[in-house]
């Protein structure tokens, strides 16, 4: 038995695997895999992943294959049962002993449902190996930079993760439709453009045709593409024979769906196939009913209570997450009952049902639906019965020629069995192909003049599949405007004519929908045309669900909340600052050593180039020197008991949250509210009067890095609506103006930055002042880097700063942050502030020394690069070491943390802490408060 074998059983409980799957784990990946149903091709690909990425049983480890990305992600075509794939991994990983949550240095499964809090969780550990499962909406929304159902925020980090050190698996790509075209176009993107970290894909389906793929952009890779099937002596395994020649006698059904239009024809219809079913339903056996939508579905489902007692099951994509859970553990149950389902079953699940009746469809889907029945051959008898489509009409939401040549194959066709059923010869059923151009383009995420943003739906979903996102909540008592966000359990997915439907039968009641204002900062009454990928809320009110049917225009009843949303936030808006009110308050200078050290850190564990690891460091360095601006320190120091005191200090987070925050300045003795200002540009525009002039570091990288750290500003400057202007000409912009003042900043001792006049002439189109334009530096950075490397070092400072701030909040998990910032060295302690601004500021290596060079790339004092020197070797003077409670440092590195805990002490004595200490122990006690306690480990001390 060879190792993976043994691996293999391992994970699935027991079972073998099929030679093709060790192909998978032993041999180079392919991009194509065309294997029947039913023989574990989910299985396959994630545990050769496994396998590939270096991980063995037991949570033991080998080096990873170094042509396997970190993140393996899951594209599956149907709506509603991505969380049973996602179960499945799970549990082959618990196996394992290998599965973990992110941060653990484990595997990670991550399921993308929209909502925010499937953002966070799976984008803080790049480097760390994670799997994705999603929809083709949640994933290819993502991966055109217009996620569905996720902030706008978030966009360029999902999109830089997605397209990076990433493994595209697209399951059962003859359901994908227009994402077929998308998926091919965006490896050939990556291929053509590059990318800072290795990407693949690889397509698989029981029904594969290779020239689904042929886009104008691949078409020509196509040749050189490795197909991984079945051989002649795998077909022959008892194992794989008997699915292959499982026994499926098929015969076309009495009831036939006709003049749907007609009332008595849209009655008759369910009733004459309810009648159908539960006189071919066998009592101890499954009935699968597979129909092309959700309205025939939900009326057959109700229809069958009148005609048998036998369980009833209902499955489709429009259904809560909330329910979906519930529904999914009963479709997993081994049970006889009558399932009534859609297309959804199609992919994904591991059901087999003795019984089986399915509306015509195009013959892949048909393919797919007859594998579902007798799937492993377990039953002697085994029928399936296929219905019939007289009005093409009533085709939707498939072609009437694709359903009309399924009809010609079945004619004269009478059996089921994979070995007896013709192969595929489909076109492919794409219409538009996203061209490189306009995908260059969805790089900038600003919506346009109008608040719109481009429409990326033709190039996730055929036209009459695309959705939007809804969520009832009780308005009855509550107002609308502050709705905390919605959570992953209760957002339902429905089909834009539905929404409208519901949506119109809400007002008409007087119940308003409400869409999420990002520059308001508050949910707002919805007025616009319902556009795909739209999150709206509704009042529960106003019905349109019901918890056992799923969503439906008929359902009147109020709707049932399932979450509880006393802790949930408000979504992200323009004006927020999270990560700057979060409890806890840190100085500037410090904060910005933390992200640059976190920065660092991320870059070393992802084996980044040096050019890449400078300007990162360099933009982490820079970040945040723009909340020095009068008005975000006035911000932010409303958060403090004593603003008087705070004002002492220039601080990078506050100790608490006090509402929505108002950036206000005096002037002329007049206050002036800074509607939208962005702390970021500041820092932006301060990086363009200070940087230095070298070929080490690209200055405008760096700027652009520093901009878009929070995603809010990136591409392009402009004003926004409701900003207040100055009374002369000066431009201005996201709240600040030029000819605003930044005090002296430093960054520990890394860096000073002298007092700063800023400057906007960037705005200006052509050549300026302070050279070319902001939108003329971002083209150009596009260009020279590609989108995919950009977004990748855009996210690295963005994740950085994400670390930093959560090790600031909890210092116990590390980081350089005090425990009381509040208590960091005032300005007015010059005495004690001067002699140890070195040592709070740390030589981490005394690389920082004048002998020693700049460790971080860029340092010089005014704005000078001080790139010399941008190893991070420590010099042969430093190398000594001793070992403390923070890891083995060399002599000069304790020396911040000592200068912490000496200021720690002084204060706690002029609070009176050692008031009553017993004299003759009380320097003892001093030294061991300042050098052993807290540093040092007892028996060094």
């Amino acid at each position: 038995m060879s190792d993976y074998v043994s691996f293999f059983s391992t994970a699935t409980g027991g079972l073998q695997a099929y030679p093709y799957q060790r192909r998978l784990a032993e041999h180079p990946w392919p991009e194509l895999l065309d294997i029947p149903t039913g023989l574990g091709k989910t299985a396959a690909v994630t545990l050769a992943w496994c396998w590939k990425r270096g991980l063995r049983s037991d949570g033991a480890r080998v080096s990873p294959d170094a042509g396997t990305p970190r993140r393996l992600i899951w594209c599956l075509p149907m709506r509603v049962l991505a969380e049973q794939t996602a179960a499945c991994i799970k549990g082959w990983l618990q196996n394992l002993r290998w599965l973990g949550c992110s941060g653990e240095g484990r595997v990670s499964v991550h399921l993308l449902m929209g909502g925010e809090e499937d953002i966070r969780d799976w984008v803080t550990h790049p480097e760390e190996d994670t799997i994705l499962v999603g929809t083709q909406d949640m994933l290819l929304s993502r991966a055109l930079m217009r996620g569905y159902g996720v902030s706008r925020y978030r966009w360029p980090i999902d999109y830089a993760l997605l397209h990076n050190d990433a493994f595209w698996v697209f399951d059962e790509v003859q359901l994908m439709g227009a994402g077929i075209a998308t998926s091919a176009q965006l490896e050939a993107f990556r291929r053509r453009l590059g990318t800072a970290r290795p990407a693949r894909s690889l397509w698989l389906s029981a029904t594969l045709r290779r020239d689904w793929l042929a886009t104008v952009d691949l078409a020509g890779d196509l040749q050189a593409f490795r197909e991984e099937t079945l051989s002649d002596d795998e077909r022959h395994l008892d194992t794989v024979r008997r699915r292959y020649t499982a026994v499926k006698h098929l015969q076309r059904a009495q009831s036939v769906l006709n003049g749907d239009g007609a009332k008595s024809a849209a009655k008759d219809y369910p009733e004459k196939l309810a009648k159908e079913i539960a006189g071919a339903h066998q009592p101890s056996s499954t009935t699968l009913v597979v129909l092309n939508t959700v309205e025939r579905a939900q009326g057959l489902y109700e229809t069958l209570k009148k005609h048998t007692s036998a369980r009833r099951l209902l499955v489709h994509a429009r259904f809560r997450a909330h329910e979906r859970r519930t529904l999914n553990k009963a479709l997993m149950k081994n049970e006889p009952r009558i399932i009534v389902a859609t297309q959804a079953v199609e992919a994904g699940i591991d059901l087999s049902a003795r019984t089986l009746f399915t509306e015509l469809a195009p013959w892949s889907s048909l393919v797919q639906r007859f594998g579902r029945c007798n799937r492993h051959g377990e039953h002697e008898e085994a029928h399936v019965w296929w219905i019939d489509i007289a009005d093409d009409k009533l085709a939707a939401p498939y072609a009437p020629e694709a359903t009309a040549d399924a009809r010609n194959k079945l004619t004269g066709l009478s059996s089921a069995s994979p070995a007896d059923l013709p192969v595929i010869d489909e076109e492919a059923t794409w219409e538009q192909v996203i061209r490189r151009g306009d995908f260059l383009d969805l790089f900038d995420t600003d919506p346009d003049l109008t608040g719109f943003d481009v429409d990326v739906s033709p190039y996730v979903r055929d036209t009459d599949d695309r959705d939007v996102l809804l969520f009832w909540r009780d308005l009855s008592t509550t107002e609308a405007k502050n709705q905390p966000t919605p959570a992953p359990e209760e957002l339902c997915r429905a089909p834009i004519g539905e929404a409208k439907k519901l949506i119109e039968q809400a007002r008409k009641k007087d119940h308003p929908v409400f869409i999420w204002d990002f520059l308001e900062r508050c949910w707002m009454v919805f007025r616009g045309s319902v556009r795909p990928g739209t999150t709206l809320m509704l009042d529960a009110r106003a019905g349109g669900y019901d918890p056992e049917l799923g969503m439906s225009t008929a359902s009147k009843k109020p709707v049932a909340p399932v979450v509880d949303l006393t802790l949930e936030d408000t979504p992200e808006a323009d004006e927020d600052e999270r990560l700057s009110l979060l409890g806890r308050p840190v100085p500037l200078s410090m904060h910005l050593c933390d992200v640059e050290d976190a920065a660092l850190k991320l870059c070393d564990s992802l084996e980044m180039d040096d050019r890449v690891r400078q300007a990162v460091a360099c933009a982490a360095r820079w970040h945040d020197v723009g909340k020095a601006h009068p008005a975000f320190q006035g911000m932010i120091q409303q958060a403090f008991d004593d603003t008087e005191k705070a004002a002492r200090t220039i601080w990078a987070k506050s100790p608490g949250s006090h509402g929505r925050p108002r950036y206000v300045l005096a002037i002329n003795g007049e206050e002036t509210e800074r509607r939208h200002f962005r702390h970021e540009l500041a820092s932006m525009l301060a990086w363009l009067e200070h940087r230095g002039e070298t070929n080490e570091i690209d200055t405008d990288l760096v700027a652009y890095l520093i901009l878009a750290h929070h995603g809010k500003l990136r591409m392009r400057l402009r004003t926004l609506p409701g900003e207040s202007e100055p009374a002369d000409d000066r431009l201005f912009c996201r709240g600040v103006w030029a000819g605003d003042r930044l005090p002296e900043v430093t960054a520990c001792n890394r860096e000073r930055i002298p007092e700063t006049v800023l400057r906007l002439d960037v705005m200006r189109l052509g050549q300026g002042s302070q050279g070319p334009s902001w939108t003329a530096r971002t083209a150009g950075l596009l260009k020279r880097h590609g989108p995919f490397r950009l977004a990748w070092m855009e996210a690295l400072v963005r994740l950085a700063d994400w670390r930093a701030s959560s090790m600031e909040m909890n210092p116990e998990k590390g980081g350089n942050s005090d425990d009381n910032g509040n208590h960091e060295l005032e300005r007015d302690h010059r005495s004690v502030a001067d002699s140890a601004a070195a040592a709070q500021a740390g030589d981490r290596h005394p690389a920082h020394s004048a002998q020693g060079g700049s460790e971080h790339g860029a340092r010089g004092r005014g704005g000078g690069s001080g790139t010399s020197g941008a190893g991070t070797r420590t010099p042969a003077h430093a190398t000594r070491r001793i070992e403390t409670t923070l890891g083995l440092l060399n002599y000069a590195e304790p020396a911040p943390h000592l200068a912490r805990e000496v200021e720690r002490v002084r204060l706690s004595i002029a609070e009176g802490a050692w008031h009553d200490h017993p004299h003759p122990d009380i320097f003892l006690d001093f030294h061991k408060a300042i050098w052993a306690r807290r540093l040092f480990p007892e028996e060094g001390s």
